[in-house]
């Protein structure tokens, strides 16, 4: 089969590799129809995550049809069409009985991590029965792709961490696919402001399509006076981190109300400063983590009753074996306009 291999920082080949098998009675073998790109393995190929080793297959999100099963697989048989999760979990270990299934024994983020993952002809994938979900009849596949993890990350490390309330001034500091997930999620909640901040003004343009009540651009606004000036001085109730980058982190610190929340989606590399003089006065909470994807069948339900519709994401379509050609669209998204390409074997 082909795939998107690692290489080592700044590398990557779409080459031929063996096909995976079965190597445990829970898992199954996926073959994929439709994946897509994380802004994580931009942060791989970077070399922010040296836990992926060269040879690598990279991706973790798709749908696919089952192709075979392990003998302990009871949920899913050969010919099923499925979501497959971002994150691996096995339903038994202490962790996944609190629904921390990032944190699983033996799973969390191990697709295209850990393991070989998603942006090839096919895939393994282990305790199959809690890592898969059976796609709804009729179901829009490309908007599925989106369930896989940008939407549970955007809504659970965003906006659930976030505690975003009915009335409440929030800003997403990031109008990429997570800052837009985030967006397209917090509305659930009813806020009363959702001010997008992003240096693309393309991107900020889209924002509004999709629900923000105002956007600044970072360089053409002094986006810290301008919030202020915005908020009477408060800042806002909701402060959500959604690029990863240091910069972006100290904007949320320095625009969060007393008794607000920072929420930190982002995949950071570096580390960052952490404003604790200022901050330990303003009775604030800082949260972050790995998505655990306990909202998936929520979030499916939204999906299929139209309150939200994560195809609106979708800019740029390719074929699979084009899938150079796609990081190459994706890795300069502001050039490109591009939001989420989705890859269609």
């Amino acid at each position: 089969m082909k795939a998107l291999v690692y290489q080592g920082p700044a590398k990557k080949d779409w080459i031929e590799k063996d096909k995976p098998a079965i190597d445990k009675p829970t898992d199954a073998i996926v073959r994929i129809t439709r994946t897509t790109i994380c802004g994580t393995d931009l942060h791989i190929l970077k070399g922010d995550v040296p836990a992926v080793t060269e040879g690598r297959t990279l991706g973790h999100e798709g749908v696919g049809i089952v192709e075979s099963v392990g003998d302990a697989v009871a949920n899913f048989k050969p010919g099923d069409a499925v979501l497959i999760s971002c994150v691996t979990s096995c339903g038994k270990c202490p962790n996944c009985k609190r629904q921390l299934y990032a944190h699983c024994s033996d799973g969390g983020w191990i697709l295209g991590h850990l393991i070989d993952g998603t942006q090839a002809e096919y895939v393994r994938i282990p305790h199959a029965d809690n890592s898969l979900y059976p796609i709804p009849e009729g179901a829009d596949e490309e908007a599925l792709v989106m369930l896989s993890d940008i939407m549970p990350t955007g809504f659970e490390i965003g906006v659930l961490a976030g505690r975003v309330k009915p009335g409440d001034t929030m800003a997403i500091v990031g109008a990429g696919p997570i800052g837009m997930a985030t967006l397209l999620t917090a509305q659930f909640y009813s806020p009363g402001r959702i001010i997008m901040i992003d240096t693309d003004p393309n991107r900020l343009e889209v924002a509004r399509q999709f629900g923000a009540t105002e956007t600044l651009q970072v360089g053409a606004d002094d986006v810290i006076a301008r919030i202020m000036e915005m908020t009477d001085g408060q800042g806002v109730d909701v402060a959500v981190e959604a690029v990863g980058v240091p910069a972006t982190f100290d904007t949320c610190q320095k625009i969060v109300s007393a008794g607000g929340n920072i929420a930190n989606v982002g995949v950071h590399g570096k580390p960052v400063e952490l404003h604790i003089e200022e901050l330990w006065i303003k009775n604030i909470n800082i949260s972050m983590g790995l998505v655990c994807t306990n909202t998936t069948p929520m979030l499916l339900k939204t999906l299929q009753s139209g309150k939200v519709d994560p195809a609106r994401l979708i800019t740029h379509r390719f074929s699979l074996d084009r899938i150079l050609d796609a990081y190459e669209v994706f890795g300069n998204a502001a050039r490109e306009k591009a939001m989420k390409v989705i890859l269609t074997a």
